[in-house]
């Protein structure tokens, strides 16, 4: 089939890290994008960055509230999928209880669904983006001996949830959770794919000059990257995949539909802090960052999640971004900005 110029896709949080190369890739393919913002600033700034002419967007404040989207729904009866990237947690647990932030997430997923049933009947496919975070156990969940695959759960409960610590981790299950209950029960006419990455690394879809502005995950790499040569460097290890994998992956779920109806886990490989510095040293020999152990990264390898990914890769059928290329053109990316 061709797609150029033929279908519309819906992706909310259009402005986010993951969903911004989202919509760059689905605009490349000949898609038409409606993207949904917080502000009409955002929206504005979003438009400029990809041009007019294949993208609009609709402002949409508040994705927990009741109907949220149907405004946005009624007014674009041409979106023929949905991809729904957009949520409210916020790792700023003072702000408000875990509690309130874990019902809003699963209210949130309830919402969209509830919304495109009764108000998107033409939308034949939805893509939600969770996380492996839902799939498998962190901290003391963690089970170093078991291989997790795609018919996994993190077992955290509600309660345990409620730790300011753990609060993200119930997040993703509950709002995964709430997603595959609602389209069982409900029976709608569009079909579901879920895509659980593991931590996402990689360039931002744009240039930009403010390395504030990065995702959570991304920090990870700008942190490593401002280090001194006399600083040391923090013990952090785990799966990671390149955010523009994990976007190819939204818009192939789109077109294959081999991706209905299941989970895909996006594993590209594994980091610690220690190799991506000792990457960022090896392509980059004037920085000023310390070299990373060795040593201590192949020790941290030993500690990482076993995932069996293969059901996924199989869909998928492409070849992920080496660990290398995603931290080099991240650090290209980030001294560009300083």
């Amino acid at each position: 089939m061709d797609y150029q110029h033929k279908t519309t896709v819906f992706v909310t949080g259009a402005t986010g890290y993951i969903a911004q190369h989202i919509v760059s890739q689905l605009i490349e393919k000949g898609y038409k994008v409606v993207g949904s913002v917080t502000t009409k600033a955002k929206g504005e700034a979003m438009a400029k960055l990809v041009g007019p002419v294949n993208f609009k967007y609709e402002i949409v404040p508040d994705v927990t509230k009741p109907g949220a989207f149907i405004e946005a729904l009624d007014k674009n009866q041409s979106a023929r999928y949905f991809i729904h990237t957009a949520t409210p947690y916020t790792f700023n647990v003072n702000e408000e209880k875990n509690d309130e932030m874990l019902q809003k997430a699963i209210d949130s997923t309830k919402n969209v669904f509830k919304s495109i049933q009764y108000h998107g009947i033409q939308v034949r496919k939805v893509v939600l983006t969770s996380s492996m975070v839902a799939v498998a156990g962190f901290g003391p969940f963690f089970d170093p001996n078991k291989v997790y695959t795609e018919n996994d759960w993190n077992p955290i409960s509600w309660d345990e949830s409620l730790e300011p610590a753990n609060g993200y981790y119930g997040s993703k299950k509950f709002a995964e959770l709430a997603a595959w209950e609602y389209w069982n029960k409900n029976k709608p006419y569009f079909k579901l794919t879920v895509i659980n990455p593991v931590y996402v690394f990689g360039p931002q879809a744009f240039e930009f000059t403010d390395t504030s502005s990065l995702a959570t995950s991304a920090e990870k790499v700008s942190y490593i990257a401002n280090l001194s040569s006399t600083d040391k460097i923090p013990e952090a290890y785990g799966r990671c995949i390149d955010v523009r994998d994990v976007a190819r992956a939204h818009v192939l779920a789109l077109e294959n539909e081999e991706t209905s109806n299941r989970r895909l886990l996006l594993v590209g490989g594994a980091f610690s802090n220690d190799k991506i510095a000792h990457i960022i040293n090896q392509n980059f020999p004037n920085c000023n960052v310390p070299d990373g152990d060795l040593a201590r990264d192949e020790e941290e390898m030993r500690q990482v999640h076993k995932i069996d990914d293969s059901n996924s890769k199989n869909v998928l059928g492409f070849e992920y971004i080496p660990l290398e290329k995603t931290i080099t053109d991240s650090i290209n990316q980030i001294y560009a900005g300083i």
